[in-house]
């Protein structure tokens, strides 16, 4: 697996659209000396704002119906799904993306592989436009990413 900063190198660099380029940032950090071991939080930002916030560290809420996790829930669907994530979330969804086409990607069951799809330069202006047809049958946060990239493309959600 890849250390964080080539993770985020990459996302922020070689998969993100130029539209999107300066305006969105990938954070992700671990709190190895914690007093109940390796915890950690994850975002991603647009324009220096949270947009999702995930943490094992501490309970809460956060912006588009993501919250924080009491405990390290691993990446299953139903977690994602319900909001909760965290570091090690953000890791494993980029293994994944990395590794697989970007439509395979836009069609992962995972969300955090979905929003990297969604930001990443080869999703064309037809492919968002194609997607407006059932966007309103996706998640919140999804729906979120996707109003984001529309709009820095100078589309109509």
């Amino acid at each position: 697996m890849y250390r964080w900063s080539t993770i985020r190198d990459k996302l922020e660099n070689e998969y993100l659209a130029d539209s999107l380029k300066g305006r969105v940032r990938y954070f992700a950090t671990s709190y190895r000396e914690s007093h109940d071991g390796d915890k950690g939080r994850a975002a991603i930002y647009l324009d220096g704002k949270p947009v999702v916030v995930g943490s094992t560290f501490e309970p809460g809420s956060s912006l588009y119906g993501f919250r924080y996790a009491n405990d390290y829930l691993g990446l299953s669907d139903t977690d994602l799904k319900n909001g909760w994530f965290d570091q090690y979330d953000l890791y494993l969804s980029f293994q994944e993306f990395d590794n697989q086409s970007i439509e395979a990607s836009l069609h992962s069951k995972n969300q955090l592989v979905r929003i990297f799809a969604i930001l990443d330069r080869r999703v064309g202006k037809r492919t968002l436009c194609k997607l407006r047809e059932t966007i309103e049958t996706e998640p919140e946060v999804f729906r979120c990413f996707y109003a984001i990239r529309m709009d820095a493309e100078g589309l109509d959600a």
